[in-house]
């Protein structure tokens, strides 16, 4: 059984482990989620990644009371679970009643982390992606983050935080946060690097957690563009690693953590295979030198009427600055 490292928050609670296992899949959920997560466990990942949106928590919490039933890890505490916040539910008085409903899924007191998913709010009730245009409603960001707060304060979660929050987002965060976020969650990896908002974050002190560190799916199913680097191909060729081997070893040189989707056995080994080496200066060098490219944006999770293709939504800032 692998040991992950970890690293501590701001918040003083639980440390994070460096390595998770990712639970969104598309369409969300399926019916091996549970038994991808018992293997997990087994191999020693004790870091686990949900939202209500997925459709996992249920699953992750069957898992995680069996693996307690069958010993595979001795306590809770052992666990790191972290879920977050819908956009549907990002009113001050939906944040906790939605947390609520989480913790009823997973089985839980608490949570590790609870994170706001994307600095937007729908229309309430809504659990679909994409959502039509007209169900965006204006975000409230402090009232939210008050509604955070009173959770962590409750003792219903150790740690707050956000996702896919830019650094402008951050500052509008940081002017009135009574806590400040522990953790920034946000596409990271070889072709989309994050240098800017992982310097901003590093000087406030705020850990970032990478999803979609080897490349990732979409719902348009479009090219991984981390698999299919020829930088990443050579390096992984010279140094008998696999391409997601050496993208996860980028990602962690980066000191960053981050969750990893895999259902499949072997490669959910393979993904916490990589302590063990480290990437020469050179090839960190041709890495930073890799072409940048987004994959997630918010045009994913809006369907916009033939008539506003245009439509502005730089107001919700979860377009990268770099």
């Amino acid at each position: 059984m692998a040991s992950i490292p970890e690293v501590p928050l701001n918040s003083g609670s639980r440390p994070i482990p460096l390595v998770g296992m990712g639970t969104a899949t598309y369409p969300f959920a399926t019916e091996n989620t549970k038994q991808a997560i018992l293997h997990a466990l087994e191999l020693g990942y004790r870091h686990f990644d949900t939202a209500s949106v997925y459709r996992s928590e249920q699953p992750l919490g069957e898992a995680i009371a069996e693996a307690l039933q069958r010993g595979l890890v001795k306590s809770r505490a052992e666990l790191f679970i972290t879920s977050k916040l819908w956009c549907s539910d990002a009113h001050r008085e939906h944040v906790l009643p939605a947390l609520h409903r989480s913790l009823q899924n997973l089985q839980l007191d608490y949570l590790d982390l609870y994170l706001i998913h994307f600095p937007m709010s729908f229309k309430p009730g809504l659990l679909t992606v994409p959502v039509n245009e007209e169900d965006i409603l204006p975000f409230d960001l402090k009232s939210v983050w008050e509604a955070m707060e009173e959770c962590q304060k409750l003792g219903l979660v150790r740690s707050i935080g956000v996702s896919n929050f830019t650094r402008r987002k951050l500052e509008e965060l940081l002017r009135f946060a009574l806590i400040p976020p522990a953790v920034n969650q946000v596409e990271m990896n070889p072709v989309w690097q994050q240098k800017k908002l992982r310097e901003f974050c590093k000087e406030k002190g705020i850990h970032v957690t990478a999803y979609s560190p080897i490349g990732g799916q979409d719902s348009q199913g479009s090219r991984n563009l981390v698999m299919a680097s020829e930088v990443l191909k050579e390096i992984a060729k010279a140094r008998g690693k696999t391409v997601a081997q050496v993208s996860l070893r980028w990602v962690y040189e980066q000191g960053v953590s981050m969750v990893v989707k895999s259902f499949n056995k072997e490669r959910l080994e393979e993904n916490i295979k990589f302590f063990d080496w480290k990437l020469s200066e050179e090839q960190c060098q041709k890495i930073c030198q890799i072409p940048q490219c987004k994959k997630i944006s918010v045009q994913a999770l809006v369907s916009f009427k033939e008539s506003s293709k245009s439509h502005d939504l730089s107001d919700v800032d979860i377009i990268e600055e770099e």
